[in-house]
């Protein structure tokens, strides 16, 4: 067995503490988070919001779902989570359109996780192949297809496709997933240094909104 001296014992607690240090520093505005590029209205004013833009078709997303899944359900009562699909080009439309369908058709909780297995784990769906997305669903949900169809085609789909594209470049996201805090902040498992470390600087910035509100509620 190697000895190590004193010195390079020292060194190393040196290293360890540094390293630990830099770990459990705030994480810092500018680097790992930032804010948006124009201020968001949030569907829930009397609470703090938070909003994952996510792609279907992104890896990155499909690894941070199930993280995302567990942080969700430990949620405090003034927070409210929801998800908007990414749509910086049309050929997301076909996932985006996917996500608000699933919605509309009450399907979120079984197709959700389904539908990114399919993409990334079975690799039986192209998430660019609309009539391919609408076949999977029909199948999977056990609809006609025509009404998944026309689900896919209505006004308010198109309304909301459009709404997508707009927060996606108000918030000044450059990648998926990325994260809106309250209308205000942005990060990214990019920003942040990991999915871990976004789902962490998210915890900062609600810990720090909330003291905020606090603050001018009493003023």
């Amino acid at each position: 067995m190697k000895i190590l001296s004193p010195v390079r014992i020292l060194l190393s607690a040196l290293m360890l503490f540094v390293s630990l240090s830099a770990f459990a520093a705030d994480p810092k505005l500018g680097t790992d988070f930032d804010k948006t590029l124009q201020a968001i209205p949030t569907d829930t004013p009397n609470k703090i919001e938070v909003t994952e833009i996510f792609w279907y078709g992104c890896i990155h997303c499909y690894h941070m779902d199930p993280l995302l899944n567990a942080w969700v359900k430990k949620l405090p009562a003034d927070v409210v989570f929801k998800r908007i699909p990414g749509l910086p080009q049309q050929a997301w439309a076909p996932m985006a359109k996917a996500f608000y369908a699933l919605e509309d058709l009450k399907l979120s909780d079984k197709l959700h996780t389904a539908l990114f297995d399919a993409v990334h784990k079975e690799k039986t769906l192209n998430p660019t192949n609309e009539p391919a997305v609408i076949d999977w669903i029909s199948k999977k949900g056990g609809l006609d297809k025509k009404k998944v169809e026309d689900t896919f085609n209505s006004f308010s789909m198109s309304n909301r496709l459009n709404r997508a594209a707009q927060v996606f470049r108000a918030s000044g996201a450059t990648g998926v997933p990325s994260f809106i805090i309250d209308g205000q902040f942005i990060t990214s498992s990019t920003m942040a240094g990991g999915n871990e470390q976004a789902l962490s600087t998210l915890d900062y910035i609600i810990t720090n909104i909330r003291a905020d509100k606090a603050k001018a509620a009493k003023k």
